[in-house]
């Protein structure tokens, strides 16, 4: 189980955060453990659900982009539990695991990005692990590809993402159901994902 407890999920039927539950059951970022781990404090995850959920399926940003920068955030940040989610919008507009895989390693010589896209997953990449190259040079170049906005749009998502991935991490969260969408119980998905 998570470091923490979690609410059951027949103890939100009645919660407004229900109907989150359901608003996200079919795209499966997050999946109910992410409801059942915040439901501690039920208002506060709205706000926390509304950010994360715009920032990710809302904006001039492509969405396969962002669900690839999304896992490659989560992988750096050592989380199995967002890095094993996949949603299912980007996957129905053609996002597949060989281009994820793609994104999230040698992405810089790959022919599938195309320079626009490069520089956003650039971004990804060094805004944690070589903040110094993110410097006013970069940003220029930036907006060659991206508005102001788009840039802003970027740099919230990344942060943001990040910051949660890291947060879900040390409790040792992990996904309520296999790569082909089986439930599992916390217990043998830890052991799925992780191996332990």
């Amino acid at each position: 189980m998570p470091m923490v407890d979690t609410i059951p999920l027949e103890t939100l039927a009645q919660s407004p955060l229900r109907s989150l539950i359901d608003k996200v059951r079919d795209q499966k970022i997050p999946d109910p453990l992410f409801f059942q781990i915040f439901a501690h404090v039920p208002g506060y995850t709205e706000a926390l659900f509304d950010a994360l959920h715009r920032s990710h399926m809302e904006g001039n940003v492509d969405h396969k982009l962002k669900e690839i920068i999304r896992i490659r955030l989560a992988r750096l940040a050592g989380d199995q539990y967002f890095s094993n989610l996949r949603s299912e919008i980007a996957i129905d507009a053609g996002l597949t695991e060989e281009i994820i895989e793609a994104g999230c390693g040698d992405f810089e010589g790959d022919k599938r990005f195309n320079e626009a896209e490069k520089w956003a997953l650039s971004y990804a990449k060094l805004m944690y692990t070589e903040p110094k190259k993110v410097n006013k040079g970069f940003y220029q170049k930036g907006k060659t590809y991206y508005s102001e906005a788009e840039i802003m749009e970027l740099g919230a998502f990344i942060a943001f993402h990040y910051g949660l991935q890291v947060f879900m991490r040390t409790i040792k969260a992990f996904p309520l159901h296999d790569k082909d969408g089986n439930l599992m119980t916390h217990a043998e998905s830890q052991k799925y994902y992780s191996g332990k």
